[in-house]
């Protein structure tokens, strides 16, 4: 297949230098929210990585629905959120440095030219630019919250297809975790509460990555944190997300109230990986 060359994505990206769209928000809150694959755009340069545009508005290229719901929890709480502001396709924040999936070359089906014939140099261009801010700005909040007496939960939000492979997910949300349960085990039983809603634990895959995102700053640094996977036929509009993210704010709000009592959730406390 010959190089299709640049193409325009459709919607505007902004500047390469701000890989990263901060919500602002009290550290006090005593939560910092994450999104990981917010966004579907593209930096100049690099057209739509010579894919269709309608691929770009797949889940291939981010998770549907989960920037919208971060940023109305955070809201909701009053919280900070670090979340992308470029393609998983570009290259993926919750994979670790050295994973094979960093920078995908097919995904879903998706031959995707721009990245066929990746050098060593690129590869080192979109960590240097993409990947590592990102991941720097999540460690400077963790840090200041530290530094002004607070120690932080990290709630990162993502979505997950109804169907996979022909095969339909029974699943309104999921929890994923690794070993470190002290968030996600009181969220499952928050969501696990409201009738109708089946919330799987550890599906459609479980949490247990060693390098991704919530591996780098929560199980490595000992903070409770938790993977929280909705259905992105139920967060694809306006209403949908709205109510996810009132449904998540309130659970997340009242286990923290909670923590007052059993001050565990706000203590750095390291544990091994299933990977390890």
């Amino acid at each position: 297949m010959a190089d299709p060359g640049p193409i325009k994505h459709a919607a505007a990206a902004p500047a390469a230098e701000d890989a990263v769209e901060h919500v602002a928000g009290s550290l006090a809150a005593g939560v910092i929210l994450l999104c990981d694959h917010a966004a579907n755009a593209l930096p100049e340069g690099y057209g739509t990585l010579g894919l269709p545009e309608a691929e770009l508005a797949r889940h291939i290229a981010h998770d549907i629905g989960a920037r919208e719901v971060t940023a109305g929890i955070a809201a909701r709480l009053g919280a900070p959120a670090v979340m992308t502001r470029y393609s998983r396709l570009l290259i993926d924040c919750n994979r670790g440095e050295d994973d094979p999936t960093l920078i995908m070359r097919l995904s879903d089906g998706a031959i995707v030219p721009g990245n066929r014939t990746l050098t060593v140099e690129e590869r080192a261009r979109r960590l240097a630019r993409f990947y590592r801010p990102y991941h720097a700005a999540v460690t400077a909040l963790i840090d200041q919250a530290l530094a002004e007496g607070t120690i932080p939960v990290l709630l990162s939000m993502h979505s997950f297809t109804p169907v996979w492979r022909g095969v339909h997910r029974p699943w309104h949300a999921a929890m994923l975790w690794d070993k470190d349960p002290r968030l996600a085990a009181p969220l499952l039983a928050a969501l696990r509460t409201e009738p109708g809603l089946v919330v799987g634990d550890n599906e459609p895959y479980s949490g247990a990555l060693k390098g991704d995102c919530l591996w780098q700053h929560g199980t490595s640094r000992g903070l409770a944190h938790a993977l929280v996977e909705v259905r992105q036929d139920l967060i694809a509009a306006a209403d949908g997300q709205a109510a996810w993210a009132a449904r998540l704010a309130e659970a997340t709000r009242r286990i923290l109230a909670d923590a007052g009592a059993s001050p565990d959730l706000r203590t750095i406390k390291h544990h091994g990986s299933h990977t390890d």
